[in-house]
């Protein structure tokens, strides 16, 4: 076989091989894009109308929780909690409403502030449960953030339990949650 040929037979191999891992890829994505909880966002159809602050309302609250996240010396992570009625729901959706349309850095289009959201709800099946909580925050994660969409799918491929709502959920939150964040 001549030089010009070995090539051509590894050139192939080589694009065969490249395609094959696509495949795989798009596969896990395809997995992952499956088990994320889609009206568990803060800005689902399926939780209109959506509640919001009302301009002037809740101001000193709002302050607090944009100065927190604007502190890159913390972990920026909250979590509200309170009685039913009290408007967690607006609060949470007009901070992630005002959080998805500010970017990381000024030198990036692409990747968002907000990580993800995840809206609990007593009416629905994987709402109502942790089980599908770290699928769909990674699934958000990896959307908002492209730069780790392949160490996700590595990750799941490896390890497809991840996505099984009942695997324990330290697992999940390391393996699908916790890594990935410390690959941005």
């Amino acid at each position: 076989m001549s030089d010009d040929q070995c090539q051509y037979f590894q050139n192939l191999l080589s694009v065969s091989c490249s395609l094959t891992s696509l495949t795989v890829l798009q596969g896990t994505w395809a997995k992952l894009s499956e088990v994320a909880v889609k009206g568990a966002q803060y800005n689902s159809r399926e939780r209109q109308p959506h509640p919001k602050c009302l301009q002037g309302t809740r101001v000193d609250l709002l302050k607090y929780i944009h100065g927190f996240l604007d502190n890159t010396e913390k972990n920026q992570l909250i979590w509200l909690h309170g009685t039913a009625g009290v408007g967690k729901s607006a609060v949470a959706f007009t901070v992630a409403d005002k959080m998805r349309g500010l970017k990381v850095r000024e030198e990036t289009n692409v990747e968002k502030r907000l990580a993800g959201t995840f809206f609990f709800s007593r009416k629905h099946t994987k709402r109502c449960t942790t089980g599908y909580f770290f699928a769909t925050l990674v699934y958000q994660l990896a959307t908002n953030f492209p730069s780790i969409r392949n160490d996700v799918n590595r990750t799941i491929r490896d390890n497809p339990a991840l996505l099984d709502p009942d695997t324990p959920l330290c697992d999940q939150m390391e393996a699908l949650f916790l890594q990935p964040l410390r690959w941005l």
